[in-house]
Formats: structure tokens, sequence, C-alpha cells
């Protein structure tokens, strides 16, 4: 199962942002919400087509809510996700699935108290061979690493 993660923004609560308006509901109404991280919400999709075209359905509400959409799509990588852009551009063709692991993304992981771990500010980094550098913006529990476009990178 592919899945989708929407990030929240922080200044707002992206689950009653999104359930409180009638489209966006009706988009995710098929779907068992979960909330892996502080002001996230995400489900399972039955393939990468899917879950991009969830997220252009929602895209109204993304633009205004959300820091980042994620897909994580098992053919590519169990472990790491993909950008909106990188999960559009590979199920368009426009990128191989080997070819999407060079930029990369990487959010630190904060554990909190009172509710599910917390996604801290994101540091861009180039994949090296088979290792990536060390996420040193802060002390984090772990990391959660994002592929990314090489636009979205800066490259």
């Amino acid at each position: 199962m592919t899945q989708v993660c929407l990030v929240g923004d922080g200044e707002v609560n992206l689950r009653y942002e999104l359930l409180s308006r009638e489209t966006a509901r009706d988009a995710l109404a098929t779907y068992d919400l979960r909330e892996p991280f502080a002001n996230s919400l995400a489900v399972e999709t039955v393939s990468l087509g899917a879950a991009v075209s969830l997220l252009n359905d929602l895209d109204w509400y993304l633009v205004r809510f959300a820091d980042a959409a994620l897909i994580r799509e098992p053919s590519i990588s169990e472990t790491e996700w993909l950008s909106r852009d990188l999960a559009t551009a590979v199920r368009d063709d426009a990128v191989d699935d080997e070819e999407t692991d060079r930029f990369l993304s990487v959010y630190g992981v904060v554990e909190r108290e009172d509710g599910p771990p917390k996604l801290v500010e994101p540091m861009l980094v180039t994949r090296t061979g088979d290792s990536i550098p060390e996420y040193d913006l802060r002390d984090v529990s772990d990391t959660l690493v994002v592929r990314v476009t090489a636009d979205e990178f800066g490259a």
C-alpha cells in the first residue's frame, strides 16, 4: 500500500481544517485517517497514482494548510518518502524510480510527552554512495528522509 502523509502548517490544526470543509472531507471519507506526527494526517492508498490523485483533489487545502505532502511508495523505498512533486514525476514517467534517491530533505523527529512525535526543520542533503549526512540542526530522536526533485532541492 502506498502511504500519504500531510504535514500541517504550524499555525493551523490540519485535521480540523480538512475535515471541516465538505470537499476535503468527501475526498478523505473512504480512508482510515491516522496521525503519525503532530499536526499531520496520513492515509493508505492502493497505488502511487491514487496517492497523487488524492493530493490533486486536496490541492486547494494543501496550499493553505499544509507544509508538506509526502508519499511513501514501497516499490521505490520501504523507509524513505517522496515529495509530492517527485511522486508526480515518477507517476508521469518523467523520472525513473532508480533516479529518485540523490536529493533529500531530512526532517528531524522529536518525541513529545503528550502525543505523536513532531517533525522539525528539514535539512537538505545530497546522498553520496549508500549514506547520507547526519541531521545536525538540533538533537532529535530519529529522522524522516524525503526524496525531492532537483528543483525542490535548488540544484
